[in-house]
């Protein structure tokens, strides 16, 4: 049987929208769309 009392005890709220979003966006992450506007400029210099 679950008890309730424990559980809340654990319980740990989740972000606030506002809070993922920030932390989304301040990762620095390159991805392939990084990648290829990398390589598009290099071939544009030489």
């Amino acid at each position: 049987m679950i008890n309730f009392e424990e559980e809340i005890k654990k319980f740990n709220p989740s972000l606030e929208v506002e809070d993922v979003e920030s932390a989304i966006y301040n990762q620095d992450i390159t991805d392939v769309a990084d990648i290829f506007i990398r390589m598009i400029k290099e071939d544009k210099d030489n």
